[in-house]
């Protein structure tokens, strides 16, 4: 995976450190067994990126996905959206997250949250990353949930060159 994959991945769907979120919150405008299904969504997201399963990753987006990463142009489609984690360089050690807020209605539904990574780069260099992200889904007919928004970006601060630092 490449730095640019790991931003996503952190800011796609985790905080450094989940004592230091607030506690999640959660609508009345969902049910509790939507909460459920979209908290399985999401840990479904972070165990297809954790194991580097681009198909399964993929495979959590809706058709017409779009997903808009830090310094990049939109990417359109589930079809992109598996080339982009497919072309990703970095090879994640560590990843976690923590959920803000879930809220929505209607069969749509947010997560907004925090991420935090560790990882090595293509080159042998350490990758270390943390962000945050909020995503959008849509209920699915079988009642599951489907991404179809997504976007994220780093707590790191730009260096001169305008790219993100790494710590």
């Amino acid at each position: 995976m490449s730095v640019r994959g790991i931003s996503l991945a952190l800011l796609a769907l985790a905080p450094a450190s989940a004592a230091c979120q607030p506690p999640a919150q959660e609508t009345a405008g969902l049910s509790d067994e939507d909460v459920a299904a979209i908290r399985h969504a999401n840990e479904s997201w972070i165990q297809a990126f954790r194991a580097d399963d681009d198909a399964a990753l993929a495979a959590l987006y809706s058709n017409a996905a779009v997903i808009m990463p830090p310094n990049e142009s939109v990417i359109e489609g589930r079809a992109a959206v598996l080339a982009y984690h497919e072309a990703d360089r970095v090879t994640v050690t560590e990843y976690s997250e923590s959920i803000v807020e879930i809220d929505g209605r209607d069969g749509l539904a947010f997560i907004r949250g925090t991420s935090s990574m560790v990882g090595r780069a293509e080159d042998g260099e350490p990758v270390t990353e943390s962000g945050k992200y909020l995503v959008i889904l849509r209920k699915q007919a079988d009642g599951s949930w489907l991404i179809t928004h997504e976007i994220w970006n780093s707590d790191q601060p730009l260096t001169e060159q305008g790219t993100e630092t790494e710590t």
